[in-house]
């Protein structure tokens, strides 16, 4: 289990697939560079960035599915550990951030969708909203996509929600964290805070 969280009330958590962008956009939000590796999977800890005077921290969580060279066993164990993480600190989750590659994510989730099988993005966006935790889906590597809305509007459709995307724009928000856009996601999250009274942390968004 991961036991490196600091002992702060009000968080923010990033999840989603290996190679998706998320330590990128933890850079983004915290201004602060982490240790990433070339290839998925290098982060098999939680990256956390709190700030000395505020309670409060953002989580970056290991990414989960596919990582090369690494077994399958170790993979089950990491997604084990986030299952554990969010559901151990649920109540203390402002707002839960599920990454995917606005690229490739479609071709994924129908890749690994079929009568015995779920694909992680999809379980985890509904796990999520499972435990209460208001989910904010970053659309990433959005400078890639060709047709922006029509890959939206498939992606909420994949995830249960009712296309328009647009008609959810405090659920998906579409980014490229690689050129600092990411003020779509920024006013997401500040929706879900506003929501829960905690304008007093908008300044980290």
């Amino acid at each position: 289990m991961f036991d490196t969280r600091p002992n702060r009330e009000a968080e923010v958590a990033l999840v989603g697939r290996s190679n998706v962008g998320k330590s990128t956009l933890m850079r983004e939000l915290t201004g602060h560079t982490f240790d990433t590796g070339g290839k998925p999977g290098v982060t098999r800890q939680p990256n956390h960035y709190d700030w000395a005077p505020e309670d409060f921290v953002i989580t970056d969580l290991p990414g989960f599915g596919f990582m090369s060279g690494v077994e399958e066993d170790y993979r089950e164990e990491i997604k084990t550990n986030i299952v554990r993480y969010l559901e151990e600190y649920a109540e203390n989750i402002l707002v839960g951030i599920l990454v995917v590659d606005g690229k490739s994510v479609i071709d994924i989730i129908d890749r690994h969708s079929g009568p015995d099988e779920i694909p992680y993005d999809v379980e985890m966006f509904h796990f999520l909203q499972d435990l209460g935790v208001p989910t904010v889906v970053a659309v990433n590597k959005m400078d890639k996509v060709d047709d922006k809305d029509e890959r939206l509007n498939e992606l909420c459709d994949r995830l249960g929600l009712y296309p328009p995307w647009k008609q959810w724009q405090d659920t998906i928000a579409p980014i490229t964290a690689k050129r600092g856009q990411i003020d779509s996601l920024n006013e997401a999250v500040r929706t879900h805070l506003h929501d829960q009274q905690r304008d007093d942390l908008f300044k980290f968004f």
